[in-house]
């Protein structure tokens, strides 16, 4: 089949390369030419892994291309996907200058039968804004070419997006028309030969089913973060807590471990963008307020932390950081806890050292020449003079380090776990002064509380 891929970021890229990988032939259009010179020259423009292979094994096959051709894009497939994206404005809302500007091209120049598809997380009602365009820029023409638009909503996790594409536990697809449904069922028919995964529903419940499940993900994480502060003042563990509840089936073990902040592409936004839809409706979404509410705050918890301990005053004081990336197996920052973290501590006087094993070209990009910022080749090496160490983002290298190396580099043995991926027990035992995210103080809520903290965080 025949498929036009606009956009070539986490979305586009990933969909584009595992659709190929299935035997389709897949044209990959972006308006950025140095982006496409970097695909077309045998590089990737994001982290994601296993991506790598699959993008060059593809190419390599002749199904995967790429251009900066809009005619030559339009042209090329029946089922035309727009994986464009939809950053915040000022107000919340979903920006869709950059989708409605892809439908207008599709309207511009198609000569034949499309199937649209809105791949990009866009806002309830968006289907019919694409579908007005396309009539519109086809009205121009005096081109009565058929076409249908499709809500094929992408629920993939950066740092697992190829898995989770190629092993999908659903295919939603939001549609009207037949003959576009069967061409969708076709596409999408490599990946559920097991058993069915594809669920069909109208275009708007379609739309609304991606930022609901954001929504609800979003409010889990700051949920349990909310919960980890009172267990804090409580005496109580978070983690412990967390197996309690986690181990009930009508909740589950997923998006329940507390931390330091959610960031990232997805949830901030999606957050933000359906409490406006909301608003604009009529309709105040109090949970998701708060929901945003309790996200901001946590970012600012370990900073307090460090106050707490160093004073408000941190002229003088060093810190090593672990982790860039709002989350690992990632170089993405956007809406990064740690952007926070470092902004908190350099403005009060602070000098910071951070490491983090692939997102510090990204903050360098994001933080420029920033007085009292430094980057280390290793982790040890951040810790170095530092008078704590800052754990935010829970790459899995930082789980088993050399303990009795990172006491002898750090200025003064703290350690401020903001994901909760040491067990508090067995570092205390070498001389560290540990707090976690509503984890027990030392001496209380005794035994091996963190016997199961080391899991990933889903994110958060």
């Amino acid at each position: 089949m025949k498929v036009s891929m606009i956009g070539t970021g986490y979305v586009g890229l990933v969909t584009g390369a595992c659709l190929a990988e299935m035997g389709n032939d897949v044209l990959c259009l972006d308006v950025d030419e140095n982006k496409i010179r970097i695909l077309e020259s045998g590089g990737i423009p994001i982290h994601e892994p296993g991506l790598d292979a699959v993008v060059a094994r593809n190419v390599k096959a002749g199904r995967l291309r790429f251009t900066s051709d809009i005619a030559r894009s339009v042209a090329h497939g029946t089922l035309q996907f727009i994986a464009v994206g939809t950053p915040p404005d000022e107000d919340g809302s979903a920006d869709l200058q950059y989708v409605l500007a892809a439908a207008r091209n599709i309207g511009r120049l198609m000569t034949d039968y499309k199937v649209v598809v809105d791949k990009s997380t866009v806002p309830v009602g968006t289907a019919d804004k694409v579908r007005a365009v396309l009539a519109e820029e086809l009205g121009k023409r005096g081109n009565p070419v058929d076409f249908a638009v499709v809500s094929n909503p992408e629920f993939l996790k950066e740092g697992a997006a190829v898995d989770d594409f190629m092993r999908p536990d659903r295919i939603v697809i939001g549609a009207d028309d037949e003959r576009a449904i069967l061409l969708m069922r076709a596409l999408y028919a490599p990946f559920q030969r097991n058993h069915e995964r594809l669920i069909t529903m109208d275009v708007r419940s379609a739309e609304l089913t991606k930022y609901a499940a954001n929504a609800m993900l979003a409010t889990r994480i700051s949920f349990m973060n909310e919960l980890a502060l009172l267990a804090e003042r409580m005496g109580a563990d978070i983690e412990r807590v967390r197996l309690g509840i986690g181990s009930d089936p009508r909740i589950g073990t997923h998006f329940l471990y507390a931390g330091a902040g959610y960031g990232g592409s997805c949830f901030p936004k999606d957050v933000k963008a359906l409490i406006h839809t909301a608003a604009g409706e009529g309709q105040q979404l109090e949970v998701l307020g708060a929901v945003e509410r309790a996200n901001d705050a946590q970012k600012r918890v370990l900073g307090q932390k460090v106050l707490r301990r160093f004073g408000d005053d941190l002229a003088g004081k060093h810190f090593a950081l672990w982790g860039l990336a709002f989350k690992p197996n990632t170089d993405d920052m956007r809406e990064a806890t740690s952007r926070v973290v470092i902004d908190d501590l350099l403005s009060r006087g602070a000098t910071v050292c951070a490491y983090d094993p692939v997102a510090i070209t990204e903050a360098k990009r994001i933080f420029g020449d920033r007085p009292g910022l430094s980057y280390a080749d290793t982790p040890l090496a951040a810790a170095d003079g530092a008078d704590a160490l800052l754990v935010v983002t829970e790459w899995m290298e930082f789980r088993s380090p050399d303990f009795t190396e990172l006491k002898a580099k750090l200025r003064q043995p703290v350690i401020l776990d903001g994901r909760n991926i040491f067990d508090p027990e067995f570092v205390r035992a070498f001389g560290f002064d540990y707090e976690g995210i509503g984890r027990a103080p030392a001496g209380e809520a005794g035994g091996n509380a963190g016997a199961d903290a080391g899991q990933p965080g889903a994110g958060a």
